[in-house]
């Protein structure tokens, strides 16, 4: 058989190279004097690269800010102290007003000694707009849900006090159990918020350990009914489950939220179906079938981003994103299927042993 051929990186033109990178670079010497420009730094800057060779890099590289600065002078790559090797990230304006991230790295022979090449990358900043998109998204969706619990509690709370004397026992009764009710919904958003931010870096908190399944389920279950009218029935084998290696908090909160998106978009019954593992060492199965209008499969992997919401029945969008999250953070997996009645199955694999990556 013959070896597949390999390109020795002597062979490769460097120029080549650097041409098909998504980011643009320019390279200038040690006067200044631009050497290099590749083609996409040539397309952002919107010169000819070959017209540009020998010029000033002040001029080539001629972004500016918001207040009119160019990047070369409030920089000064030449300048400054002797012991810069880099320029850390910024934005900067090109001539189309287009904003572009640009660093460089300084090249010295020595330490201490003069800059002998400037190095300067250039990064589109779409991702920038991507992320303030993703920030107004979360203000928008904070603000949404902040509203409203924040409306009936202020509402309720002046009603309180400006007709106390006038309002009998049960009409008190019945407004501070809907503010108690508006301030648990507050809670839980700013608790979603938080698991969503940890979970975004890295830095969610898990106590797990061997917990009994059918107690978390049976308790998840009872929460969610006391909330609602809907029936909830719960299946299960009649050997008993294995238990689960679970934090039984960070539990709760997933089967509790994947149970009240079932109660939100089902109309009919909620079907928990417990199942135990198909060998030793397999995860429990656990099973949430409603009786809405389902998720269609090319949408389904679209359920576990941030925001994402289905039909207009509410929701902060955050539910089945922390499902995901916390499910994958202990070894397990969720999946969205068809359910018998014609609605979504949710399907949650929960492993019986530490499986948490790392």
């Amino acid at each position: 058989m013959t070896p597949p051929h390999r390109t020795p990186a002597a062979d490769l033109d460097l120029g080549e190279v650097l041409d098909q990178l998504t980011d643009g670079v320019v390279v200038a010497d040690a006067d200044g004097r631009v050497r290099y420009v590749s083609a996409v730094a040539a397309t952002m800057l919107e010169v000819d690269r070959d017209d540009v060779l020998g010029r000033d890099l002040g001029e080539v590289v001629a972004l500016q800010d918001q207040e009119g600065r160019d990047w070369f002078g409030d920089n000064a790559p030449y300048a400054g102290l002797s012991t810069r090797s880099t320029l850390t990230e910024q934005a900067w304006l090109l001539r189309s007003g287009v904003e572009v991230l640009v660093t460089a790295r300084l090249i010295r022979s020595q330490a201490g000694g003069p800059v002998e090449r400037v190095v300067v990358s250039l990064r589109s900043g779409r991702w920038r707009e991507r992320l303030d998109r993703e920030r107004s998204d979360l203000v928008a969706t904070v603000a949404h849900e902040l509203r409203s619990p924040l409306t009936g509690v202020k509402g309720f709370v002046r009603t309180l006090l400006t007709k106390w004397d006038r309002l009998n026992d049960d009409q008190k009764k019945l407004m501070l159990t809907t503010v108690h009710s508006d301030a648990d919904r507050l809670t839980r958003l700013i608790a979603e918020l938080l698991d969503v931010a940890r979970i975004d870096t890295g830095r969610l908190s898990l106590f797990p350990r061997p917990v009994a399944t059918l107690d978390l389920v049976t308790r998840a279950v009872e929460s969610v009914r006391a909330a609602t009218s809907r029936t909830i029935e719960v299946a299960g084998p009649a050997e008993e489950l294995p238990r689960i290696f679970a934090d039984p908090d960070k539990f709760l909160q997933v089967l509790t939220n994947v149970l009240e998106n079932a109660v939100r978009h089902g109309d009919g019954r909620v079907l928990v179906t417990l199942a135990a593992p198909g060998e030793v060492d397999g995860p429990v199965a656990i099973t949430v079938d409603d009786e809405g209008e389902g998720i269609a499969p090319e949408i389904r992997r679209r359920a576990f981003t941030k925001f994402w919401q289905h039909g207009g029945r509410g929701g902060s969008g955050l539910g089945l994103y922390i499902v995901n999250g916390l499910t994958r953070a202990h070894g397990g997996t969720v999946e969205i299927g068809d359910a018998p009645g014609g609605g979504a199955r949710v399907v949650i694999a929960w492993p019986t042993d530490d499986r948490r990556a790392g």
